[in-house]
Order: structure tokens, then sequence, then C-alpha cells
């Protein structure tokens, strides 16, 4: 019976520390997490009509090497979930089943 109330109050520390953590991932979770509204489509065409812009212009050339890589890791993640995307609904890593 000891042992019982000690894990019970092991469980009930663990929850009161990791409440604050888990409380700030929600806050973010709700904001970066959920699709777009009608009401972002303007901003996500302006976030479009500057990277081609950028690309017509060569404003790509005046980046920081920590802001490219950064792009770098960005462009690399979206890529990866790409193709696990793509093995998640062909259900195989190689090739289709026809």
């Amino acid at each position: 019976m000891a042992s019982l109330a000690k894990s019970s109050g092991l469980v009930n520390r663990l929850i009161a520390q990791a409440r604050p953590q888990l409380d700030v991932f929600l806050k973010y979770a709700k904001v970066e997490l959920t699709p777009p509204t009608p009401a972002d489509i303007p901003a996500i065409r302006q976030g479009l009509g500057n990277i081609i812009k950028s690309a017509k212009t060569g404003g790509y050339k005046n980046l920081s090497v920590k802001e490219a890589w950064l792009n770098t890791l960005v462009a690399a993640e979206v890529i990866c979930w790409f193709y696990i995307g793509e093995c998640i609904g062909k259900r195989n890593i190689v090739g289709y089943k026809v």
C-alpha cells in the first residue's frame, strides 16, 4: 500500500512539473497547427508574390548565411514530409501496387 501512495505522489509531481510545458505547447499548437482560413489567403498570395519577385530580381543573393540555411532546412523538411506522405498514401516504400 505504501508503494501505491509513493507512485501516486510521483505521478502527481510529474503532472505538476509538465503542466507549464504542456500549456506552452498547446498555446502554439492552436496557432501553428490549424489549417489556413479564407482570411489568410491574401497574406499567402503576398508571400508567394514576394518569393517570385525575389527570384526575378535576385533578392535571394542578399540573404545572410543564417537565413539561407534556415530556408534550406525548411525546404528539406517540406520535401521529406512530401515523401513520407507518399509512402503512407501508397502503403509501400517502393512503387505502387497495381
